[in-house]
């Protein structure tokens, strides 16, 4: 290998223009994939309304939102699974992040429960032990 002749002895160069592109490809990969959990979360569904409850504090917390559709469709990350696909995407989920999961279930108030008890059985033979509901107030559900 050549040294070039125009450096002084004991000056090195880092070229930096392959790790500026690496980081901007970072960035635009955070970006656009935080839009698309916050999408997910953000389906229109008519959810239930509830007297009680309480706001999450923890909102670190790693967390896989499931929408089951009036029908019982599962949406899981935009696209639809069966319960035993689902099992399978949450028991993956549980092992690249531990066991501090949560699984947040936004259901279509007509759902009824038999199209709901399939996720659950589905966390929980994942080992999933945190499931939360999304629900909204008595007052807003009147608007």
């Amino acid at each position: 290998m050549r040294v070039p002749s125009n450096l002084k002895p004991g000056q090195a160069e880092f070229n930096m223009t392959p790790m500026i592109d690496v980081v901007f490809l970072l960035i635009i990969f955070f970006l656009l994939s935080s839009h698309l959990a916050k999408q997910e979360a953000q389906m229109p569904l008519p959810l239930p309304a509830a007297e009680s409850g309480q706001e999450i504090i923890d909102d670190q917390m790693p967390r896989v939102v499931i929408n089951i559709q009036a029908d019982g469709t599962l949406i899981l990350a935009g696209h639809h699974v069966s319960p035993d696909q689902l099992r399978d995407r949450l028991a993956a989920e549980r092992q690249r992040s531990g066991d501090s999961i949560e699984v947040r279930i936004r259901c279509d108030r007509a759902t009824p429960y038999a199209n709901v008890k399939p996720v659950m059985l589905a966390a929980t033979e994942a080992g999933i032990w945190s499931i939360a509901f999304s629900v909204i107030r008595p007052e807003d559900a009147q608007r």
